[in-house]
């Protein structure tokens, strides 16, 4: 059964967490650190991480063993446990989609976010969720679930997350990487989605999702028909008019 442990004020649930691994204490799978609040947190590249009051901002750790997956498809996993436990919260006919390579949308808006980080021994897991307030981010939309109609509290939420991602770890572990591929596209945005594939301030790809490739890269169709598989980078939705 999970282990939560919350605090006050951190300046980051994964610093905290990677810092004892740094030290060589034993942590064990099952444990999670959460705070009220984080001075430092962050998102991919070091973007700063929105602590409003009432949001989940957890992180835990995943040890590699023989046999394992690689530990990078962890983001996908995170990704199903997340969604699943979002998608619970929401009413009749409304989803949350996952968009690789780490965010869970709802409605085309932002609502968590995921970040993986390499530790001794394994990866430290840092998971955000919008549950009562949503940041305003230039060029992005965002949601949380209070705006969306639910009242669920953040104990509970966290309750929820970590036993479902301790569920979709052993299914990751027992039956490998190919069952979690076809359930991430499956909860993900359609083939066919248009998309931009590139980091700010450089030049992007333009083409439409064309699912996973079997290590988990996204594959993007470009418009003359050929595959480009893209390992890494931020993917932006493109709306179509």
């Amino acid at each position: 059964m999970p282990q939560i442990d919350v605090f006050e004020e951190l300046a980051s649930t994964s610093t905290k967490l990677l810092r004892r691994l740094a030290r060589g204490e034993a942590v064990q799978e099952g444990y999670w650190i959460v705070a009220d609040r984080q001075t430092a947190g962050r998102g991919r590249h070091g973007r700063s991480w929105f602590d409003g009051a009432g949001n989940f901002m957890g992180s835990t750790f995943v040890g590699q063993r023989a046999g394992d997956p690689p530990l990078s498809t962890l983001a996908l996993v995170a990704g199903l446990a997340v969604q699943s436990t979002i998608d619970e919260q929401l009413g009749v006919g409304r989803h949350a989609l996952l968009k690789w390579p780490n965010d869970v949308l709802v409605d085309g808006a932002k609502i968590a976010g995921i970040l993986l980080e390499g530790a001794p021994g394994g990866v430290v897991v840092g998971i955000g969720v919008n549950l009562e307030v949503a940041p305003k981010v230039l060029g992005r939309a965002t949601t949380a679930l209070r705006k969306l109609g639910s009242t669920i509290s953040r104990n509970r939420f966290a309750q929820l997350l970590a036993d479902t991602f301790d569920r979709e770890v052993e299914r990751w572990r027992t039956y490998g990487l190919e069952p979690i591929l076809g359930r991430w596209q499956a909860a993900a945005h359609p083939v066919g989605t248009p998309l931009l594939v590139g980091e700010p301030g450089e030049a992007q790809l333009e083409g439409t999702f064309a699912g996973l490739n079997p290590d988990g890269s996204l594959q993007l169709r470009l418009a003359d028909g050929a595959l480009r598989a893209i390992h890494a980078g931020e993917v932006n939705l493109v709306e179509r008019n």
